[in-house]
């Protein structure tokens, strides 16, 4: 890749997600020298200032961290780029130019690329469902965090069910956090999945970890119904295809994904689902190179396309990065050779499913799991700080708060039992029995009063 005449080489970054971000970290790392003598300049477009890290968004949801904890200015995240507020027009592969404009209106720019980056992800199809699109809370829109997080700010004094659409694993999560909110309050989150099950993905392989998301479901009182598709959506709730209605404002959509398409890429060769096809490198062409939800990688083993997560677009942008080092460098790039780890969902805190190298691991282990691996890929390390220590607070708080409220709530009922005339039994007096009195103690080993578990106990052993 030869030096342009009159200006520095250029790195354009489209995006602010996980494949920009680590893309970036890869090249700056391998090219310090060129950034320093100025031989080298990377531009990032992107249109909203922050990088959203989507991990923790049923820790926001339930209440447990604030927004901002998981967003990081692009500016702090990427000190040595341009970062550019602002919408891609038009991708021009022949000129080697992207045309932009600012997301606060002014007049649309130009940039020329050496190396292009292409990380845009996707976006809820939200068009595929009557309503949905005016109606529906998603996640991937500019804003949506901050909506969702209003909406479950609301939830417990809405006397209307929060819907769900959606029952992948970011959905059954969501669910699971927006039902945790309410107090686990049956019926008070409606979760709605096309499918016959809940994470369908995750019974075909592991239909033990599978369960278990149904089971912390049903602990947390969310009304799951499968088999049933949502047809339209308004501002008072929605239709489904069984005939019936759910009642709800706040309508939040996880129906899956659909790549986003940048006008003048029509060119580029992509599959069924609209994907960039990318070459074993994560190239799509010469100078250009995609990853993450926008493009189609090929696992290095199985050879089929890879997960639609965080990790893998993490993991697929490092090497974008270390290869658009090497084409800097005037060497070839090198194939895509990530394995994979594993998946995470939680359900409250101390409750969680993990899948790590192929082992299922439940409960708190899982729980603490996933943790820590999203603390070690947050962005910014004074927020990962402040994380753990945000969500300890949180929920020391509300515990101390569902404390309080049973012992007034069993306060008032005392006190209305005096009021009423209404007196408590009076415990019986004990019968000590000496060692002649072998009636009375077989009375009390019937009774299960000798220390031994009578035969209609059950002996749980400590977690």
């Amino acid at each position: 890749m030869t030096a342009p005449v009159g200006r520095p080489r250029r790195v354009v970054l489209l995006g602010g997600g996980y494949v920009t971000l680590h893309a970036y970290t890869a090249l700056v790392r391998r090219v310090r020298g060129m950034l320093r003598d100025g031989t080298l300049e990377i531009v990032v477009v992107a249109d909203s200032p922050v990088h959203h890290f989507h991990g923790f968004t049923g820790e926001v949801a339930a209440g447990l961290l604030p927004a901002h904890l998981t967003q990081t200015p692009l500016v702090e995240a990427m000190p040595r780029a341009t970062v550019l507020h602002a919408r891609v027009e038009r991708v021009d592969l022949a000129a080697r130019t992207v045309t932009f404009r600012p997301v606060d209106g002014g007049e649309p720019g130009t940039t020329a690329y050496d190396a292009l980056v292409i990380g845009t992800g996707a976006g809820e199809p939200v068009d595929e469902v009557d309503g949905l699109d005016g109606h529906g809370l998603t996640l991937r829109r500019p804003g949506g965090l901050e909506d969702l997080a209003a909406a479950a700010e609301a939830a417990p004094g809405d006397p209307e069910p929060v819907l769900v659409v959606g029952g992948g694993l970011a959905g059954v999560e969501l669910a699971a956090a927006l039902a945790d909110r309410v107090g686990g309050r049956p019926g008070r989150v409606v979760l709605v999945q096309r499918a016959e099950r809940v994470v369908p993905d995750l019974h075909a392989h592991r239909p033990r970890l599978a369960r278990r998301c149904e089971d912390e479901l049903a602990r947390l009182g969310v009304d799951v119904r499968t088999g049933v598709e949502v047809l339209a959506v308004d501002g008072t709730g929605a239709d489904l295809s069984d005939g019936t209605r759910v009642t709800a404002r706040t309508v939040l959509a996880t129906t899956g994904q659909r790549p986003v398409r940048l006008p003048g890429t029509e060119p580029l060769s992509r599959d069924e689902r609209g994907r960039l096809r990318t070459l074993p490198d994560l190239s799509v062409r010469d100078g250009v190179w995609a990853a993450g939800d926008a493009a189609r990688v090929v696992h290095p083993r199985t050879h089929r396309p890879v997960p639609a997560n965080a990790l893998w677009a993490i993991k697929a942008g490092d090497q974008v990065g270390r290869n658009v080092a090497r084409a800097l460098q005037g060497r070839p790039g090198a194939a895509f050779r990530y394995l994979g780890l594993g998946q995470g969902a939680a359900f409250g805190v101390g409750h969680g499913i993990a899948e790590v190298w192929g082992v299922g691991v439940v409960g708190p282990l899982a729980w603490a799991l996933r943790l820590v691996f999203f603390l070690r890929f947050l962005p910014s390390r004074r927020r990962a700080l402040a994380v753990p220590r945000e969500i300890a607070r949180r929920h020391a708080a509300r515990r101390h708060a569902a404390r309080r409220h049973t012992a007034r709530r069993h306060a008032t009922r005392v006190g209305a039992a005096h009021l009423t005339g209404v007196a408590r039994p009076e415990a019986p007096v004990p019968v000590v029995a000496g060692p002649t009195a072998p009636a009375d103690d077989a009375a009390r080993h019937a009774e299960g009063r000798t220390g031994q578990p009578s035969t209609d106990e059950v002996v749980t052993a400590p977690a």
